[in-house]
């Protein structure tokens, strides 16, 4: 089913809504919270929760890209979920993003930066003057927290490629948002 024809069945309060959500989004969404989670079971409770919220959510949402929306919610809750099952365990590929990721905090957590929509602006348009190849490497372990190791593999190149081009789009990232105003600590 297209996704306009899923979004009127939220609209018009129709459970379909969520039987064809289901569907057509369950692997999406179910990769995402695997990737996060590394745990079967807690990413199938996460992509449950998905279609709640996406069910509270719309209306009075109504989403232009309902992939993105869907994705977005099933990450959160993944996150949330994963932050307090971890409090106080080992190292995982979240908190290894969250390390890689310390150098572009500024005040406030970067979570909570990219709410807001000037900085959310200031990093799309970065990422649309990059390369592709370096826009989806950084969008597979910033976005949907892929390892170094699957982005390597998926696209043939040396982990240490991928390390060090993540490395110089963080850096080229972190001069464009100082040039737009956003501060950096």
């Amino acid at each position: 089913m297209e996704d306009d024809k899923i979004i009127e069945l939220y609209w018009a309060r129709d459970e379909a809504a969520i039987q064809e959500t289901d569907l057509k989004y369950h692997p999406y969404c179910g990769a995402i919270a695997v990737r996060i989670l590394e745990d079967r079971e807690d990413a199938e409770e996460c992509v449950n929760d998905t279609w709640l919220h996406t069910w509270n959510a719309i209306p009075p949402e109504r989403p232009s890209i309902l992939s993105a929306f869907l994705g977005r919610i099933t990450r959160n809750l993944s996150i949330d979920r994963y932050r307090v099952k971890h409090a106080a365990r080992r190292r995982s590929n979240l908190e290894a993003v969250d390390l890689e990721l310390a150098d572009l905090e500024g005040r406030y957590h970067l979570d909570e930066q990219v709410e807001d929509r000037v900085i959310a602006r200031a990093i799309s348009d970065f990422l649309r003057s990059t390369d592709t190849f370096s826009r989806i490497l950084f969008v597979r372990r910033y976005w949907y927290l892929e390892s170094i190791r699957d982005i390597a593999e998926r696209y043939d190149v040396s982990e240490s490629k991928v390390k060090s081009n993540l490395f110089r789009t963080r850096k080229a990232l972190r001069q464009h948002l100082v040039k737009e105003g956003v501060s950096i600590a």
